[in-house]
Parts: C-alpha cells; structure tokens; sequence
C-alpha cells in the first residue's frame, strides 16, 4: 500500500523532510510503519523510539500506535503541543 507520511514541528527539523511517499505491506498497521522508519538510521531510531512522545494522526484524526492503515491514507506524526 501507498502512504502519504508528514512530519511536523521537531520530526520535520530532524529528518530534514516534510513529507514522503512509503510503501508498506497491506494490512499493515502504524506500528508496523513507526517499526520501518526506526529502521532507517539512528536519528529516526532516536526520534521515534517506543515511550518518545510521539502523536500519530490517520487522515487528519487521532489514532493509537496499532491502528490499520489502507491504501493512500495520510499519516501526520508530530510531538505533543502544549499550550498556555
């Protein structure tokens, strides 16, 4: 399947990248994507690794770290934003 991946805010700076095409195996779910990008070097180990504080959104909604994926969705991964 074909997915659409954004980053935003710290993810974007880190990987020098705003958005990118990924292909993954269908039925994959976003641990499986979060899993493949980890994968690539250390600073996508770094900044995405299990317990950093990383948000994930489907089509601009909030999912969990497992939910499935379908062919040509948008996922946004981006830090908590705090307010005040």
């Amino acid at each position: 399947m074909h997915l659409s991946v954004l980053y935003l805010a710290r993810l974007r700076e880190a990987f020098g990248r705003r958005q990118e095409s990924v292909e993954l195996a269908d039925g994959a779910t976003t641990a499986d994507l979060m899993q493949t990008l980890r994968a690539r070097d250390d600073a996508w180990a770094t900044e995405l690794a299990p317990g950093r504080a990383v948000r994930i959104a489907i089509n601009q909604e909030m999912c969990t770290g497992d939910a499935p994926l379908a062919d040509g969705d948008e996922v946004a991964l981006f830090p908590p934003v705090t307010g005040g």
